[in-house]
């Protein structure tokens, strides 16, 4: 096991466990290889929820619901989420989780591709966005996420370093992973040189990148 391994491993050992029905959700997730937030992101995210204070947040990137029931855990009870997923069946299986859990009132799933549902939400409507996705796709939802976020508002983008190989030569990438890694290369580029963002970039998880737009 490498050092960096051996501190994730350290990090995630202190993450909280979640009790009760969600604790099985994710567990059955994780088992069902459904991908989720890994601990170590799932505990950055809630810190910013908890600094933010967001009322209404977007999402995109459903899958079964669990991130966006546990988000709902450090928000207001009037505190809305929006979240989008492409997958009719899991939109279904999340629509199903969330209510199960009581949260029915709170989190709004809307199924369809991102890039075109995204279009039709309304402008400066979001305090908070958490990005966690197809990944090749980030650098296309960046424009429409960032219209309809309010100044000051923020962006948590997770799983931004594709296991690390972010970090390598496009011509050392498998084929099949260029896409994704000259995409997620341009994202990263755009969040940390666009003037109207303000970004840090955390080796945390599969990565995170925490944006804020300047007011």
């Amino acid at each position: 096991m490498n050092e960096f391994a051996r501190i994730t491993s350290f990090v995630r050992s202190m993450a909280k466990e979640d009790a009760g029905a969600l604790g099985e959700l994710y567990r059955d997730a994780v088992k069902r290889g459904v991908p989720v937030i890994r601990p170590e992101a799932r505990e950055l995210l809630k810190t910013q929820l908890l600094l933010k204070k967001p009322k209404r947040v977007l999402e995109i990137g459903t899958a079964v619901g669990y991130s966006s029931i546990y988000m709902t855990g450090f928000l207001s009870e009037d505190a809305q989420i929006t979240t989008l997923e492409l997958s009719e069946e899991r939109t279904a299986e999340a629509r199903t989780n969330i209510k199960q859990l009581g949260k029915e009132t709170q989190i709004q799933v809307i199924c369809g591709d991102a890039a075109e549902t995204l279009k039709e939400l309304p402008d400066d409507t979001y305090e908070f966005a958490f990005v966690d996705a197809a990944k090749a796709q980030y650098i296309y939802y960046l424009p429409d996420v960032l219209r309809v976020l309010k100044p000051g508002g923020v962006i948590v983008s997770d799983n931004i370093l594709q296991e690390g190989e972010v970090l390598e030569s496009h011509f050392l990438v498998e084929k099949r992973n260029r896409t994704i890694h000259d995409r997620m290369r341009e994202y990263l580029y755009v969040l940390t040189h666009d003037d109207r963002l303000e970004t840090a970039i955390l080796p945390v998880g599969d990565g995170m990148a925490i944006s804020i737009v300047q007011e």
